[in-house]
C-alpha cells in the first residue's frame, strides 16, 4: 500500500509555472490578473485529436482566403 507524504507549509517549495506567449517564455506570476485568468481557462490542444467536419473546413478555408486578399 503506497504511503502518503504529509508536508507542513514551511516544508513546501513554491513552484513557478512558465508558459510561451507570442514566442517568449514568461512566468505566469508576471501576468496581469486578466491574463492569469485567461491562462487558467486554456485547454491543451492535440492536433491529432482535432477533427473538422467538411463544412467547418470550408468555412476556415474561406476565411483564410478572404483574409489574404
Amino acid at each position: 500500500m503506497p504511503r502518503t507524504i504529509q508536508l507542513n507549509d514551511e516544508e513546501r517549495t513554491r513552484c513557478e509555472v512558465w508558459t510561451r506567449v507570442m514566442g517568449y517564455h514568461r512566468p505566469v506570476s508576471a501576468f496581469n490578473p486578466g491574463k492569469q485568468s485567461e491562462q487558467a481557462e486554456r485547454r491543451c490542444f492535440r492536433e491529432t485529436q482535432a477533427r473538422l467536419s467538411d463544412r467547418q473546413s470550408a468555412v476556415v478555408m474561406d476565411h483564410h482566403e478572404s483574409a489574404s486578399d
